[in-house]
């Protein structure tokens, strides 16, 4: 686990019993046994003390531990069903993650963020990161606060690195992004200043290569993972949330939307794209210009839009190219 506040400084604690000040304009109903401080925000995959949870969904609380969280939805079935000990009813629920995030913590996204850093070499490294000093940083990089790089990392010329703990022996190249924000948003409540506030960070294991102009958002609560011994082509676009496995091999113009979940051992051509919250087996190869939009299962091999096996694939383009020939001909002999 990360240290969030090394990241996004926080701005302010909140209690289980005075919430409802902040967010009074959205409660239908609220049911607080415990009184406890909340320092953090928890996903399902991490759900952690003295915290808050936006439940979007009924989930199996068995096996958590959940007197010092907090858990809010605007789900009043489930609001009724769950036996929590701390919980919130609200309307606009994204509303109510933003405000509650915004009061929480400062983070890029808001005008209280700030930075402090040093210019060496001809990049500027914040004073808060963590740098190895087997590490080479290029000419015209930024270094963001919380930032921690291992030994023998290579950072290239015109990279942006911030929100982000980046392992050894990986190499970054010219004019990438790690850690942007990712792209939270509601449709029915968009610009800039309703954007959803992301306090996840990157994490780029050991041994990665990542190509030129690639850009790697950060998660919105935990981790976007890319899995060691990995490589990235130049031009690709790893969305927040997204889990990449281990030696994945992915080439250039690939996009993979958001909490994507992808095993180990990808190959996968250029010019792909993989729609969002869908997951990708282990051993899978993806053939070049293909559109991913449902799971995908362990060693499959697959191509087209919607893409599917690829053998499939390849006789539907034999049967196509058959009619198309045939309704020529009949045409021609007409």
């Amino acid at each position: 686990d990360f240290n969030r506040s090394n990241f996004f400084p926080p701005k302010n604690i909140l209690n289980s019993e005075i919430i409802g000040d902040v967010i009074q304009d959205y409660i239908i109903h609220s049911d607080i046994t415990n009184n406890f401080e909340i320092f953090d925000i928890s996903s399902l995959s991490n759900i952690k003390s003295n915290s808050i949870f936006f439940l979007y969904r009924e989930i199996d609380f068995d096996n958590f531990e959940t007197d010092s969280v907090l858990f809010i939805t605007n789900n009043e079935k489930i609001f009724r069903s769950i036996k929590i000990k701390n919980k919130i009813l609200v309307k606009k629920l994204h509303l109510v993650n933003n405000l509650l995030i915004n009061h929480m913590f400062v983070h890029e996204d808001c005008l209280e963020y700030k930075d402090d850093f040093d210019y060496k070499n001809g990049s500027y490294i914040s004073k808060f990161s963590s740098i190895s000093d087997t590490a080479i940083i290029q000419k015209n990089c930024t270094i963001g606060r919380g930032v921690m790089i291992g030994e023998n990392v290579i950072v290239k010329h015109n990279s942006v690195i911030k929100n982000a703990i980046i392992c050894d022996n990986t190499i970054i190249s010219e004019n990438s992004s790690i850690g942007s924000t990712g792209f939270g948003f509601d449709l029915e409540n968009m610009g800039s200043v309703n954007i959803s506030p992301q306090i996840g960070i990157v994490y780029i294991d050991k041994n990665v290569f990542i190509g030129s102009n690639c850009t790697i958002d950060r998660a919105k609560i935990d981790y976007t993972y890319i899995g060691k011994n990995s490589m990235l082509d130049n031009l690709i676009h790893i969305a927040h949330n997204v889990f990449l496995g281990s030696n994945a091999c992915i080439a250039g113009q690939t996009g993979i939307s958001g909490s994507v979940k992808i095993g180990e051992n990808l190959v996968c051509g250029g010019q792909v794209g993989i729609a969002g919250h869908i997951t990708i087996g282990n051993n899978v190869k993806i053939a070049a210009k293909s559109g991913v939009t449902k799971n995908i299962k362990d060693n499959s091999v697959i191509a087209g839009f919607p893409a599917i096996d690829i053998k499939l694939w390849r006789q539907t383009i034999i049967n196509e190219r058959k009619n198309r020939h045939q309704q020529n001909t009949g045409s021609s002999s007409s």
